[in-house]
């Protein structure tokens, strides 16, 4: 049940009958504070204005016409417009009910599912995976398990950088340790160190250099032998990962790849098709596209090079195809590409350009979710203590680690082999959440001591918060599946969380529109402290029979709500800690 759109559409019906047009919003929100009822009608005062009426006096008017004694037991009219709606406890209690026989919490699949492809992690496969594909790794994959959740047909698309010049430098390298009989699995068991190798040698070596020139030549053209090595390099590479993201608890796996060198074959063809729409200028032997919504205040375009003199083709070119693919072969509905924010003005480019060309239809939504930067105490974006960049395997290892001796401290009586366990789930935890739980357009500091500390809204937080209400009830003895007694809301507390449990659907449709996981990571971390509060205000286990099972009700539907969530984050929950 998403209360927030049913008031939306009663409200908004009403508002049209009492002579708003029909694009008028009512503008439902969760109220601020508990005396404003638990939601309000904000849309009133711009209608009103519309219609040159004092906006009370529509206020009353909408009222006149609107029917909520279903569900609400008080609707009043407020400063200078605004609707207040008190729920009905009756209500709630009903709602709780339905919440506590659904395996989805009363949140109903789509009526109209459609096909959304997603465009996340895409790691470049020349070197291994960075504090800096974390974030589209993790977002992406959130957003991804949410639109599955509510029923869309979703394409997981990694889009692996496997192409281009420094692949002919890599491939020289393989070439020169092949001759000196060298076990190549063996050299590329540590891709940074094999990059950096290769990298002093074409620095170094005119005649490497060269041969790394040519063997670009040689790939792109189709050499078999030269494929076969470059082949043996990504399936290596892409084993480092899936380590990753296994380690990591994402979803992606190799049959998600998409890479850039799949579309290799279409390339000529969106260059031709953009030129028979004379969408294509030369400049400087270069095919490009000026576009003037791209003009700057001088007059000055920064073009779209699709390719450069000599013939060969850029990320412009690939990322044009993908878009022709995803459209017509794939047939999306709405594409999301979470890549970080600094490619914004290259994705406003291809997005319009694609529309120009009819690469997608009209219809067709192309959303770029751009993100900031993890960044250092420095204040500069995050790198090791030698000053490097931070392989993500090395940093998840450190995590769990860190979360163990964390755990071993306080529950030194605990076997190690759960001690590893919760160490891993709270490690990986930490840094997963860390990441969600802040406004994805915002860069964050990586910081080991916040994202693990026990306090505020941190992955351990919600994690014990989840395995202390899971004790709560095994602790009472009472057989859960007998629980089918009304829930009775009598206490405050008791109201505020009931009210709270109920805006679960809210949350996560605003992760599924918006492609934002932190506003259900601040539902789940606001119901964690409106449940300790209902917890100390409200006995369970010694609380007389109906009262007891009302209130159990009451924290099973929390447990359910904190582990479904968790999971939607792509977050394991722990029964004990």
């Amino acid at each position: 049940m998403n209360i927030q759109t049913l008031l939306n559409q009663r409200i908004q019906a009403a508002m049209v009958a009492s002579g708003a047009s029909d694009s008028a919003p009512a503008l439902v929100r969760q109220s601020a504070k508990v005396q404003f009822g638990d939601y309000q009608a904000n849309g009133i005062m711009g209608a009103a204005k519309a219609l040159k009426m004092n906006p009370r006096d529509f206020a009353q008017a909408t009222l006149d016409k609107l029917d909520l004694s279903d569900l609400a037991d008080k609707v009043e009219i407020a400063g200078p417009g605004f609707i207040n709606i008190f729920l009905k406890n009756a209500w709630l209690s009903k709602e709780l009910a339905q919440l506590r026989t659904s395996d989805r919490l009363d949140v109903n699949p789509v009526d109209a599912p459609e096909t959304v492809v997603v465009d996340y992690s895409s790691p470049n496969l020349a070197k291994e995976m960075h504090v800096g594909h974390l974030r589209s790794t993790v977002i992406g994959d959130a957003v991804v398990r949410t639109l599955e959740f509510f029923g869309h047909h979703v394409v997981r698309q990694n889009h692996v950088g496997d192409w281009g010049t420094q692949f002919g430098m890599l491939l020289a390298y393989m070439e020169r340790l092949r001759s000196e009989n060298a076990t190549i699995s063996m050299a590329l068991s540590d891709l940074e160190t094999f990059y950096r190798a290769a990298k002093t040698c074409f620095d170094e070596d005119e005649a490497f250099a060269t041969r790394s020139r040519e063997l670009v030549v040689a790939l792109q053209s189709g050499n078999e032998e030269c494929l076969a090595l470059w082949d043996e390099f990504i399936n290596i590479s892409l084993t480092h990962c899936e380590e990753t993201y296994k380690m990591l608890g994402v979803s992606l796996e190799r049959q998600h790849v998409m890479p850039e060198s799949a579309y290799n074959d279409d390339l000529a063809n969106v260059v031709n098709e953009l030129k028979e729409q004379d969408l294509l200028q030369e400049s400087n032997g270069a095919q490009c596209v000026f576009m003037e919504e791209f003009a700057n205040k001088e007059g000055e375009i920064t073009p779209i090079i699709v390719q450069k003199t000599g013939g060969g083709f850029l990320y412009a070119t690939t990322d044009l195809a993908a878009v022709r693919f995803r459209q017509h072969t794939l047939n999306a509905n709405r594409v999301l590409y979470f890549v970080d924010a600094r490619q914004s003005l290259h994705f406003q480019q291809i997005f319009t350009l694609s529309r120009k060309a009819g690469f997608v239809k009209p219809e067709t939504q192309l959303e770029h979710m751009p993100f900031g930067t993890v960044m250092g105490s420095d204040g500069k974006p995050f790198k090791t203590r030698s000053g490097g960049v931070a392989k993500l395997s090395s940093l998840l290892e450190e995590a769990q680690e860190r979360a163990y001796q964390l755990v071993a401290s306080k529950n030194p009586e605990m076997d190690e082999e759960e001690l590893r366990n919760i160490g891993r789930v709270v490690g990986i935890a930490s840094v997963k959440y860390a990441d969600l739980s802040k406004n994805r357009t915002s860069d964050y500091v990586f910081n080991w001591d916040s994202m693990l500390s026990f306090e505020g809204n941190t992955a351990p937080y919600l994690l014990y918060a989840y395995s202390r209400v899971a004790s709560i009830v095994k602790r009472s003895e009472v057989d859960v599946a007998s629980l089918t007694g009304d829930i009775t809301i009598d206490e405050p507390q008791e109201r505020a969380l009931a009210v709270k449990l109920c805006q679960f659907e809210e949350a996560i449709q605003q992760v599924a529109n918006d492609g934002m996981p932190h506003f259900l990571c601040a539902y789940l971390y606001d119901l964690a402290g409106v449940f300790m509060t209902f917890y100390e205000a409200c006995p369970i286990i010694n609380a007389e029979e109906e009262v007891k099972h009302s209130r159990l009700q009451l924290a099973l539907n929390t447990a359910s709500t904190l582990k479904l969530g968790l999971s939607l984050l792509g977050i394991e929950t722990l029964e004990r800690m």
